[in-house]
């Protein structure tokens, strides 16, 4: 695959950061108000890797319209041919070399050539009709696979030989639960989600690597809305950054909300967005990256309304009934409770996003439609691609992979 750095200013970021300075009055975690527009000036200088700048908030929203320009990339299609009646919304990218994928029919592959060949490692003896929707690997040998469903067709398995064997880690026993997505702090550590059984979110965790699974005690959480459930659509609504944070996406409520915690997902908070909610609509992935910048107000304005650090978030969605509708299907955050919705939209519903590694701001996202790409920390998106694809992840080394129906996989160019 060629490889290319996109050089991206970091101008995004600054312009998050003087939104958040000049919001002096912090809003309730439970109840923060969706942001539109761009507040009071404010000044912001932002430091990454590879750039330096300078906004001023009320006018650099406008200015970020335009994305800088980029060389177009595309998808190298890596389709495994015997998979055409697969969907792949469960992907782990390994590295440009390692990917894992699992779908429908309770197959479960994995590539160690880039693609060139594809073995077929699905557990044996599945139930009837079981799916699969995310997995997490560690590498070409070790990986963890959820399967979904209400009561015990929701499982968790385990192989730590490629998938010549799996081990079953996890079967939920509770018939009004249903389980959505996962996400590692460490190799030994990560934490499941269930869509609420009894009011709340429900959180299952492993401490020995998905060898064995406990539910959480439900003290921590915060009660769900009416309707509230997370989606199960490309296993990137649960995310996680470091051994410390993790991230909660939903829908299906009156309003669709991120929920955050700081250790290691025992205790959340929880911030309204202004991505679309309903019965079919809500946040479907988050993207996280961790940045460093400062911001200065303006004289007048008060003294300490600085940030130093913090985590970029970008939520996407909208509503799978609607795929190529365009109103409230993104939007941003640098303290994952205020947020901005994106002044210039994905070009339709999106189910998958990802940070590029190797920029500073730069996300792909994609969906039923088609892929879209931000320069600017998702504030505004160019489409490339037209086809399908469910999830979007990369890897440490660069690679980005995709997957979806009809058993589409690509790797990016760029």
């Amino acid at each position: 695959m060629r490889s290319r750095r996109w050089k991206v200013p970091v101008v995004a970021l600054a312009g998050l950061a003087a939104t958040a300075a000049a919001q002096t009055a912090p809003a309730s975690a439970a109840q923060t108000a969706p942001a539109s527009a761009a507040p009071p000036a404010a000044t912001a200088t932002a430091t990454a890797p590879t750039a330096t700048a300078t906004a001023t908030a009320g006018t650099a929203f406008p200015a970020l319209a335009s994305p800088q320009a980029f060389r177009q990339p595309s998808w190298r299609d890596v389709s495994p041919a015997a998979a055409r009646d697969r969907q792949f919304r469960g992907l782990a990218a390994v590295s440009s070399r390692v990917a894992w994928l699992a779908g429908t029919a309770g197959t479960v592959l994995r590539t160690v050539d880039g693609g060139r060949s594809w073995a077929d490692v699905s557990p044996r003896g599945l139930p009837a009709g079981i799916q699969f929707r995310d997995v997490e690997a560690l590498d070409a040998r070790r990986a963890v696979a959820l399967t979904i469903g209400t009561g015990t067709d929701s499982r968790i398995y385990r192989t730590v030989d490629g998938g010549a064997t799996w081990t079953l880690g996890f079967v939920n026993r509770d018939p009004a639960a249903f389980y959505d997505c996962m996400a590692f702090f460490s190799p030994l550590e990560g934490i499941a989600l269930a869509d609420p059984p009894d009011g709340k979110f429900r959180i299952v965790r492993t401490t020995d690597g998905g060898r064995h699974w406990a539910v959480q005690s439900s003290a921590g959480m915060p009660a769900a809305l009416p309707g509230e459930f997370a989606f199960a659509a490309s296993g990137t609504c649960l995310v996680t950054s470091g051994r410390r944070e993790a991230w909660i996406a939903s829908g299906g409520g009156a309003t669709s909300r991120v929920y955050h915690s700081t250790d290691a997902g025992h205790t959340w908070s929880v911030s309204a967005t202004p991505v679309a909610s309903g019965a079919a609509a809500g946040i479907f992935s988050l993207a996280v990256r961790p940045f460093s910048l400062a911001v200065r107000p303006f004289s007048g304005q008060v003294p300490d309304a600085s940030v130093t650090s913090g985590t970029a978030v970008v939520a996407v969605g909208g509503d799978f009934t609607a795929p190529t509708g365009r109103g409230r299907i993104a939007a941003v955050s640098i303290d994952s409770r205020r947020w901005l919705s994106s002044p210039g939209m994905p070009h339709g519903y999106r189910s998958g996003v990802a940070f590029l590694p190797g920029t500073v701001a730069s996300l792909v996202a994609v969906g039923p439609t088609g892929s879209d790409v931000s320069t600017n920390a998702g504030l505004t998106w160019t489409s490339f691609d037209t086809g399908s694809f469910d999830t979007v992840q990369c890897a440490a080394d660069g690679a980005c992979w995709a997957s979806g129906a009809g058993g589409r996989v690509g790797l990016l160019s760029r």
